[in-house]
């Protein structure tokens, strides 16, 4: 029985940390705004930038211009500072084996999309749904329920998966009827991920091997 696997990105399948906190640190030092410290954006990493920055102290009349702001500057360093997280490529290459796969994010996906092929993995993925191509970003299931459409198969939602790093993605995965299983390997805590899911694991692959013998 094929499956499918959707996976999130940041924490889960790439670690981009670096990129990320110096964009948000342009982004407060370029306004004249305090940056609030790193431990505080970390704790938001899976939200629409939107979002962090609001609830960084950000007035929402001018949230935009603070996210035009840190894409600029991430556009100018993250394909150079991005890495794939430890077990991630293997993770990749055996769920290809046995499912379709595609990936549900709150980055742009046209970044996604940059990113994934110059990392050597981008040909593995069927369908990149991100921030820009919806109107409710995860935990909506919009995201998702995108994805599965784009991927146009008659598979039970029994053989759907989400994988991701943080509740977004597995109350994602809740309100779109589908499998959410939590990774430990990213940005969300244990004792959160236990509350939306009882399949949480250290590593994509391990899920993967989980989803695999099932």
């Amino acid at each position: 029985m094929q499956k499918i696997i959707l996976f999130d990105l940041d924490g889960t399948l790439i670690d981009s940390t670096k990129s990320i906190l110096d964009g948000f640190k342009y982004a407060f030092n370029i306004h004249d705004k305090c940056y609030p410290g790193d431990d505080k954006v970390l704790n938001l990493i899976g939200h629409p930038l939107e979002f962090m920055f609001e609830n960084l102290g950000v007035n929402k009349d001018i949230v935009g211009d603070f996210v035009l702001s840190y894409k600029k500057h991430y556009k100018s360093t993250y394909l150079n500072t991005t890495i794939l997280l430890p077990a991630a490529r293997k993770a990749i290459l055996e769920a290809n084996k046995f499912a379709i796969l595609g990936v549900v994010t709150t980055k742009t996906s046209l970044y996604s999309k940059i990113l994934l092929d110059e990392l050597g993995v981008g040909e593995y993925f069927k369908v990149i749904i991100g921030r820009d191509d919806v109107t409710f970003p995860k935990p909506n299931a919009e995201p998702i329920n995108k994805a599965l459409n784009f991927i146009n198969q008659n598979i039970s939602k029994n053989n759907i998966f989400m994988i991701g790093d943080t509740i977004m993605d597995l109350e994602a995965a809740k309100n779109a009827n589908v499998n959410g299983i939590g990774l430990t390997c990213g940005y969300g805590k244990f004792d959160d991920l236990k509350n939306y899911s009882t399949n949480i694991f250290k590593t994509p692959l391990e899920a993967v091997l989980y989803i695999k013998n099932l």
